[in-house]
């Protein structure tokens, strides 16, 4: 697990990340936190309000579940030490299927988070710029390097 700080400057925005979510990604449309949601702000939205924070921490793991169980303690914490505008971003794997897919509402609204790269962040750009490690995948057995964020204020 690596962890770094980051300046909200630091942070790349693309809208194409859009296009891989949409036409990408099999869990797109049954995902309470992904930009298919109703509750979808936009990505023009997104990028003016993660540019009001100043900083935060990038958090890096090769567990998806550890990734999002971290991001969410640390945003939790910052809360309680005064930063009551600390929110995380963390590809959500809180339930087994999401309500979404079936109509339900989210069973977790207080702990689920978009992902990193659902809000129209690079997440290759930004992290490459701190030097970790983020690559293509070409196999579906090839390990992965999972990424969230808490943007703190």
């Amino acid at each position: 697990m690596d962890a770094v700080i980051f300046q909200k400057d630091d942070i790349v925005y693309d809208e194409r990340t859009l296009l891989k979510c949409a036409f990408g990604c099999e869990d797109y449309g049954y995902n309470h936190t992904c930009p298919s949601a109703p509750n979808f702000l936009g990505l023009d939205m997104y990028k003016r309000v993660f540019q009001k924070y100043s900083c935060g921490l990038i958090i890096h793991c090769d567990n998806q579940k550890t990734s999002q169980e971290i991001s969410f303690q640390i945003e939790s914490r910052a809360f309680c030490d005064g930063y009551y505008w600390a929110f995380s971003l963390s590809d959500c794997c809180l339930c087994s299927e999401c309500g979404a897919s079936c109509g339900a509402p989210c069973r977790n609204r207080g702990k689920a988070r978009p992902a990193f790269h659902s809000v129209g962040i690079d997440v290759f750009k930004t992290v490459h710029k701190f030097g970790l490690p983020l690559k293509t995948l070409t196999a579906k057995d090839e390990p992965q390097n999972w990424y969230s964020a808490v943007f703190i204020d």
